[in-house]
C-alpha cells in the first residue's frame, strides 16, 4: 500500500543517468516525472525524451508522469509511447477531464487526477470512476524545495473518508515531503508520497526510501478522524 517515489525534478540533470540508476538501486516504487509547460505552471522541465531515458537507464523502474500541462490531453499518447505507466493530470486543466481521463484508460495505463492546494477535494469526487489514484500538491505546482502546506492535510482526510480506508484508490502526496511531513500525510489517509529534494540529497537513498515507507506506514490512516 504504501509507496515511495522519487521526483526526477530535484536529480543533478548533468547526471540524468546515474541519478535515475540510484532511484532504482534505493529500492523506491517508481520514478516520478514532473512535465511542465511554461504556461499552467510558471517552469518548464521535461518532455517525451526523459521518459524514454528512464525506461532505458532502468527499465525495471516504473515511470510515474505527472502533467502540468494546460492542455494535457494533446500529449497523452506521445508520452505513452514514450513509456509513461501511469499519466496524471490536473483537475484544474484546460480540456475535458473526462475524456481526457478515458483516452489515458484507453491506452492501458494508470489514470490520476491531481489538484492544487488551493482546490476542493470534492473538486475530484465525479471522476472518480476514472482514476486510479489522486494526487494533492502540498505546495504550488511549479518549482522543487519549497515549504510543505499543512492546510492541505484535511483535504486528504476528507478524500479518504468518502471512499473509505480499504479503498484501491490510491492518494499521492507531492511537495515538501520529508519523513515527518510524510507522516503527517499518512496519518490523514495518503498512501503515496512523491519526495524530491529531500531524497536525493540523501547520502543513501536507499535508507531513506526504507524508513520513510516503514514510518508512513505504521502513521496510516492514525488520525483520520482528527480533521
Amino acid at each position: 500500500m504504501i509507496q515511495i517515489l522519487p521526483s526526477l525534478l530535484a536529480a543533478d540533470y548533468a547526471r540524468l543517468g546515474d541519478e535515475i540508476r540510484r532511484v532504482a538501486a534505493s529500492g523506491a516504487d517508481a520514478l516520478h516525472l514532473d512535465i511542465m509547460d511554461a504556461h499552467f505552471v510558471p517552469n518548464l522541465s521535461f518532455g517525451p525524451d526523459i521518459v524514454k531515458l528512464s525506461g532505458r537507464e532502468a527499465p525495471a523502474l516504473y515511470r510515474h508522469v505527472h502533467l502540468m500541462l494546460s492542455r494535457p490531453d494533446r500529449y497523452i499518447d506521445r508520452f505513452v509511447d514514450a513509456g509513461a505507466q501511469t499519466v496524471q493530470i490536473h483537475v484544474e486543466a484546460d480540456c475535458d477531464i473526462w475524456e481526457a481521463l478515458k483516452a489515458i484508460r484507453a491506452r492501458g495505463v494508470r489514470t490520476g487526477l491531481v489538484l492544487r492546494p488551493q482546490t476542493a477535494a470534492k473538486a475530484v469526487f465525479p471522476y472518480l470512476p476514472y482514476c486510479d489514484e489522486v494526487l494533492f500538491m502540498t505546495v504550488n505546482p511549479g518549482y522543487g524545495g519549497q515549504s510543505f502546506m499543512p492546510e492541505v492535510l484535511p483535504k486528504i482526510a476528507e478524500l479518504r473518508r468518502h471512499v473509505g480506508p480499504d479503498s484501491p484508490l490510491d492518494i499521492m502526496v507531492d511537495g515538501g515531503i520529508n519523513f515527518e511531513t510524510g507522516m503527517r500525510c499518512a496519518a490523514a489517509g495518503a498512501n503515496q508520497f512523491v519526495a524530491g529534494s529531500f531524497l536525493f540529497k540523501q547520502s543513501e537513498m536507499g535508507e531513506a526510501v526504507a524508513r520513510m515507507r516503514e514510518g508512513c506506514g505504521k502513521a496510516y490512516g492514525t488520525e483520520l478522524g482528527a480533521y
